[in-house]
């Protein structure tokens, strides 16, 4: 059963905010596109640093009021909606994997013998994180601009490195509140996700038979 088919059988009001349509949609005014790009991108950095700037769980443990790259998600999350970069795999496994990567690479350089070595190459490790992050998320198909950035962070910035391996459920969080943002505002007039997924492949028309 493919995705299209399972959210099919999901009642309307329901399928509905899954991105699911019995036929496209019809295309919205170049105006109602800005407002309600505008409209969701502040929502979802909001509802972001709402949590992460307000519960006393995470300023606890001195988490960052944002993730600086989700400021490049919600471009496209909220303003390029039918990008293949913006569909929900894409960006909850390409910044999940990219901080993963990002972590492994910098503690690596982080065994240096001494800390004035290790803070000497951590743009050696910026550079080999967010290199090697591009190739793991085009192997996985999870390609995702901002995560580039997911990855550089460890190594670049002393709060996001100072978390540790809480930086993995940190951004698993972000990437699925933005998500959540996403399929509540982006599905009262437009359409998201395109897909979930795997794109929805065209079947291809029939060659043609001379004499029919």
């Amino acid at each position: 059963m493919t995705e299209q088919e399972f959210l099919a059988r999901l009642p309307p009001w329901l399928s509905h905010w899954f991105g699911y349509r019995a036929s496209p949609p019809p295309p919205l005014p170049q105006y109602q596109i800005w407002l309600w790009s505008f409209l969701s991108a502040f929502c979802g950095l909001c509802c972001l640093q709402a949590i992460f700037n307000y519960s006393h769980y995470f300023l606890d443990r001195h988490v960052p009021g944002i993730i600086a790259s989700y400021g490049a998600s919600a471009v496209l999350v909220y303003g390029a909606i039918e990008s293949p970069l913006a569909q929900p795999r894409a960006l909850i496994f390409g910044h999940f994997l990219s901080a993963l990567v990002g972590l492994c690479i910098t503690k690596l350089f982080s065994l240096m013998p001494d800390e004035d070595r290790f803070n000497s190459l951590r743009w050696l490790a910026a550079s080999l994180s967010s290199a090697v992050a591009v190739v793991v998320m085009q192997v996985t198909q999870t390609t995702h601009p901002p995560a580039g950035a997911t990855a550089l962070l460890p190594a670049t910035n002393d709060a996001v490195w100072a978390l540790s391996w809480y930086y993995l459920p940190v951004v698993l969080l972000s990437s699925t509140m933005l998500l959540a943002v996403a399929l509540l505002v982006n599905n009262l007039q437009r359409r998201y996700p395109v897909f979930w997924i795997a794109p929805v492949q065209a079947i291809p028309a029939l060659p043609r038979t001379e004499g029919k």
